[in-house]
């Protein structure tokens, strides 16, 4: 089952994500996408490794997301993507468009055919005002884009707010 669990800021969603995989008994890779680059970004990875299971694996991508998914997932295994906004952001910051259309695209035509267990964390970040700047309105829009395209791939959507699940797609947790 491929899983999308999306979120505001403080949600719950990737304590949601990490509950859904210790339960699904089976090995876990925990795939972090942020690139800890100033100190509060820092605290909050140290907070996530702290929660994770010891015995989890754990691989360390900032952009190349779908060979990761390719060379990874595999029957009887899960792998935990946190997150897809940050991933996003990182290509943002590349300031190389076809670079991440490239990898945006890789990563949709991946995952239908990927095995195993896939659970993919991501911001909701269009649910407030339109941004002012420029940059933040098209991270905004590709995100959202982003979005729609995961969940119309994935079997299951969970929308977390306040650590509650909302069900939008697919069978219950």
């Amino acid at each position: 089952m491929h899983s999308l669990i999306l979120g505001g800021a403080r949600s719950g969603k990737s304590r949601l994500a990490e509950q859904l995989a210790d339960s699904c008994g089976l090995p876990v890779t925990y795939i972090a996408t942020s690139q800890p680059l100033d100190g509060e970004m820092n605290e909050r990875v140290q907070l996530h490794r702290q929660r994770r299971p010891a015995h989890w694996g754990l691989i360390e991508e900032p952009v190349q997301l779908a060979a990761v998914l390719r060379a990874e997932a595999a029957e009887g295994r899960c792998l935990l993507i946190d997150c897809l906004t940050l991933w996003l952001t990182n290509l943002l910051m590349l300031d190389d468009p076809e670079r991440l259309a490239a990898e945006r695209d890789a990563l949709l035509e991946c995952l239908p055919g990927l095995p195993g267990t896939l659970i993919l964390v991501s911001n909701e970040s269009g649910l407030g005002v339109v941004p002012m700047g420029e940059l933040t309105r098209r991270y905004v829009d590709l995100a959202g884009l982003l979005h729609q395209a995961v969940a119309e791939r994935c079997q299951r959507v969970v929308l977390t707010v306040a650590g509650l699940p909302l069900m939008l797609k697919g069978p219950a947790l």
